[in-house]
């Protein structure tokens, strides 16, 4: 497999996790909004940190409020993280790969790409509308998944997959963990628990865990419970020892890949060993932006090793088009 067929095939994956896991971040941002007291407010600025996009973000809009922030993260394809623009860079990594994926593929994409460039201004307009435009949007990235996994061959392109999927979920995990740092609560607030309480509910659900934690955890949504989940439970797709778990897997399959499986099991050891409980929101905003730093890192890594990717700032990453043999082919 040629480097960029592999670059393609790798950032294909993340940029329709990205759309999906954003359509996430901001349903559970909506899910919060309606939960908020009076006297309570939400950081929008916070969101778009959050998010790691507020350089970008101010350069293009004077004020960081609901609608400006949507917009950004739904529509804008000057935000090449908005979900407009992954489900357009996958659409476009995908029209060069159909020789290696399911013949199917291309369509689903396609379909997926129309819907979002036809409602992505609709799902703007109103949280109803864009809880509904969002939801449609991750299941049709389901649907997608279920084609791959039922129907490729899962050799070096399928591994290739799965691991810009999962180096992306981890990260997007993090990050939707974060989101009760941008709540602001009122310094006399009776209700704080509770509305924590409903805050860490609204992540659970948004990350489609809320069923898994009460069955497995507990019937009572408690912070440090949650975070410890989200973070180390090994059997939940979406926790980040799963995804690295996973992550390590694919490693171990590919040639030269020591040095990889190495920082993934390292990352791992850290997030068994970092405590979960008693942490103050500033302290896990702190850890949240270690893992997503070391996940960086094996990413560099793992671009350098693989891919030879040398881009120029004006191409949008993931556009690799170096021709060079793939390691292990």
């Amino acid at each position: 497999m040629l480097a960029r067929a592999a670059g393609n095939l790798y950032w294909m994956a993340r940029y329709l996790e990205r759309a999906e896991n954003t359509a996430r971040l901001i349903n559970s941002t909506t899910h919060v909004l309606l939960d908020l007291p009076l006297g309570a407010s939400f950081g929008w600025a916070n969101l778009i940190e959050i998010a790691g996009l507020d350089n970008l973000f101010q350069q293009n809009y004077p004020e960081a409020n609901e609608e400006a922030i949507m917009r950004f993260l739904i529509e804008d394809t000057r935000n090449p993280s908005s979900i407009l623009s992954c489900v357009q860079y996958a659409r476009e990594n995908t029209r060069t790969l159909r020789e290696v994926l399911p013949a199917e593929m291309w369509e689903r994409i396609n379909s997926l790409y129309l819907y979002v460039r036809d409602n992505a201004a609709i799902a703007c307009r109103s949280r109803r509308d864009r809880y509904m435009v969002l939801n449609n949007i991750i299941e049709q990235r389901h649907a997608i998944i279920g084609l791959i996994a039922g129907t490729m061959s899962h050799d070096i392109a399928y591994q290739v997959l799965k691991l810009g999927r999962n180096i992306e979920r981890a990260d997007m995990t993090t990050r939707i963990l974060d989101l009760n740092s941008a709540v602001q609560f009122p310094q006399d607030s009776v209700l704080h628990e509770a509305l924590m309480e409903r805050i860490w509910m609204s992540t659970l659900n948004s990350l489609s865990a809320y069923q898994t934690y009460r069955r497995k955890i507990s019937m009572h949504v408690r912070s440090d419970e949650v975070v410890a989940f989200l973070l180390c439970d090994l059997r939940f797709p979406r926790s980040v020892e799963h995804c690295l778990s996973e992550i390590e897997d694919c490693f171990k399959l590919m040639p030269k890949s020591q040095q990889l499986q190495q920082l993934a099991a390292q990352l791992r050891h850290r997030i068994e060993q970092s405590p979960t409980s008693g942490l103050s929101s500033v302290a896990l905003h702190e850890l949240l932006d270690l893992l997503q730093a070391e996940l960086g890192e094996i990413h560099d890594v793992l671009t350098r090793q693989y891919f030879h990717a040398y881009l120029d700032d004006s191409q949008p990453t993931g556009t690799n088009q170096t021709e060079i043999e793939f390691a292990g082919q």
